[in-house]
């Protein structure tokens, strides 16, 4: 016998489905949140920002630290002397004045503004912070500053002596010697303008009667350009033992710049 007569019509059936569906399904209205429960909420969305912001900036200390100690250990400046910055947003971090390397810690690295300023209860920046802030004012395109008193880089500043292209890889200054900019007092606001001229269309040059300074994209490549200055320095110091140094011509290196602007691994970019 057909079923056809017991069988619920199609919209009874479906009044019926959605009445014994699962009460997990149906959709609740959340409840209100208190004025304290959304604060809340709203201060722990922001302290992960916060918290980088911070540590970004650690970072950024422990890497001068980690430079200026680099530097001191392999010899490229000997004791206390040099110092180490690197751009940071308003201004920059700086190694303090007077301070053996191996006692800085983070909070140590002075931040000093661009109008060179320091925060309330830092550390007194090093005394030679000016040229620092003239180099970064002189080159955007860079973010890091080594000062050393390299021993062979000091000997030629001292001997009033540049470095010319006697070796092709003095290019890797940016130009086709290593200039030398006149003397002046150590911490003066004289010495600043005389290193950012100098700095204006190389990344490095030695200061008469001083030391040499050096500046990179990064710490790193700062670092590593002060290293070099400091090679070719005790090379061009050797070569002047034996008499008159033989250059290479101007047309030489203007090709060696151009070649230089591929070198190394941004070549391949």
């Amino acid at each position: 016998m057909s079923d056809r007569r017991t069988r619920k019509p199609r919209t009874v059936r479906a009044q019926t489905a959605r009445a014994s569906a699962p009460a997990a399904k149906v959709a609740k209205k959340p409840a209100k949140k208190s004025a304290s429960q959304t604060r809340s909420q709203t201060a722990r969305a922001k302290r992960p920002v916060v918290r980088k912001a911070k540590t970004s900036e650690v970072a950024q200390r422990r890497a001068v630290i980690a430079t200026a100690l680099d530097m001191s250990r392999t010899g490229l400046s000997p004791g206390r002397s040099g110092n180490v910055s690197c751009r940071w947003p308003g201004g920059m971090l700086i190694t303090p004045s007077g301070m053996a390397y191996e006692e800085i810690e983070p909070a140590d690295i002075v931040f000093v503004a661009d109008d060179g300023s320091v925060r309330p209860k830092s550390r007194k920046p090093s005394s030679e912070w000016q040229f620092h802030l003239s180099a970064y004012h002189a080159r955007p395109d860079r973010h890091a500053v080594i000062h050393t008193h390299s021993m062979h880089a000091t000997v030629l500043a001292c001997a009033h002596k540049s470095i010319p292209a006697f070796h092709y890889m003095v290019a890797i200054a940016g130009g086709m010697d290593i200039p030398l900019v006149p003397y002046a007092t150590f911490g003066t606001k004289e010495l600043a303008d005389i290193v950012a001229a100098g700095l204006a269309e190389r990344d490095a040059c030695l200061m008469a009667n001083h030391g040499q300074i050096a500046v990179g994209t990064t710490l790193g490549s700062a670092l590593e350009l002060a290293h070099e200055v400091e090679f070719l320095a005790e090379q061009y110091f050797k070569v002047l033992t034996l008499g008159k140094p033989k250059l290479l011509s101007t047309s030489e290196m203007k090709v060696v710049l151009e070649r230089f602007k591929g070198y190394g691994q941004h070549a391949q970019d």
